[in-house]
């Protein structure tokens, strides 16, 4: 059993992580503001407090004691690791950092991309990202505890909803489901990835205390490599819905004349461009896939439907873009 402190603990990925942490019989604490309604056990410890009030967090940190593995899910700012560093420097066996694949940079120097490959983000948070990636690995190079980069890419599950060319928003759903014609970028055939949030999760989970994670920096994404045309049928498929009416439009007319009203940066240079990656690496380190979920066989799943029918927005931002993009 591992002594384990989740810093976040009520999101995506990091709910996913806590419910397997606990399943498998670890002792696990959570530290958040307690703003966000939990899905997790009632038997995990509950710390609330702002992590970017520094000197109160470590001051905390040195409080609940030492622990097997501290896993950050929320830091977004250099200046969060280096307060990480300062509260846990000589007091933890390993630190997980949950970091991204925006840090590296788009387009590729080659397809597919791996765990080496040259991190020049297109985004501040994929910047700032690499810069917390290289202040905690600087930590492990000093001993002060051993890291573990995990960079996961668009992941979805239970709680969350899936991307589309237009960010988070879930317009697009509704109109897949009532047989509107939906937005596209570019021809369509451009390449994404995504996994479930049970598949990332395992992730972390496997790397507490392995020592082959010392040290390094894996991605977590689907092995399966999908076109974003095939993408969006898989989301029709799994709402029995028609086959998505799809208009495309040049993505550089997208880019220049959309973003403003309906996105922002950071989701074009994450949609625009293929993302395709290797995960061999991680796998035969962790062995975290499941392949009853990866992929496609976690879109065509009960919950996506559930997803649609419960959250799907109705405003009908598109239509306008429908008909800017035939002018």
């Amino acid at each position: 059993m591992a002594k384990v402190l989740v810093i976040g603990g009520t999101g995506l990925i990091s709910t996913a992580i806590v419910n397997q942490l606990v399943e498998r019989g670890d002792d696990v604490t959570v530290f958040n503001r307690g703003k966000t309604e939990a899905r997790i056990p009632a038997s995990v410890k509950r710390v609330y407090g702002d992590r970017k009030d520094y000197q109160s967090f470590e001051s905390r940190m040195r409080e609940l004691g030492a622990f097997d593995c501290v896993i950050d899910m929320v830091c977004y700012l250099p200046e969060d690791a280096e307060s990480v560093v300062r509260a846990f420097r000589g007091r933890i066996g390993q630190l997980i950092f949950c970091s991204t694949v925006d840090v590296y940079n788009k387009p590729a120097v080659f397809y597919p991309y791996r765990e080496d490959h040259p991190r020049e983000a297109a985004s501040d948070y994929g910047r700032n990202k690499a810069k917390c990636e290289d202040i905690l690995m600087a930590a492990h190079e000093r001993s002060d505890f051993k890291v573990t980069i995990i960079r996961p890419a668009h992941t979805y599950g239970e709680g969350g909803t899936l991307i589309h060319t237009f960010g988070w928003r879930t317009s697009y759903l509704d109109r897949i489901r009532k047989g509107k014609p939906v937005i596209q970028h570019g021809d369509g055939n451009s390449l994404w990835v995504v996994c479930h949030i049970d598949d990332v999760a395992r992730a972390f989970v496997n790397a507490i205390g392995n020592e082959r994670a010392y040290g390094k920096a894996y991605h977590t994404t689907g092995e399966e490599w999908l076109t974003w045309n095939r993408y969006l049928e898989i989301i029709a498929e799994a709402m029995d819905a028609p086959k998505p009416k799809i208009v495309h439009i040049p993505t550089d007319l997208w880019q220049n004349s959309c973003q403003t009203e309906f996105t922002g940066r950071r989701s074009i240079s994450n949609t625009a461009m293929s993302l395709t990656t290797l995960p061999p690496k991680l796998t035969s380190a962790f062995n975290t896939l499941s392949p009853s979920l990866k992929g496609q066989g976690g879109l065509l799943s009960g919950w996506m439907n559930e997803v649609a029918l419960k959250t799907a927005q109705t405003i009908p931002f598109t239509s306008g873009l429908l008909n800017f993009g035939r002018k």
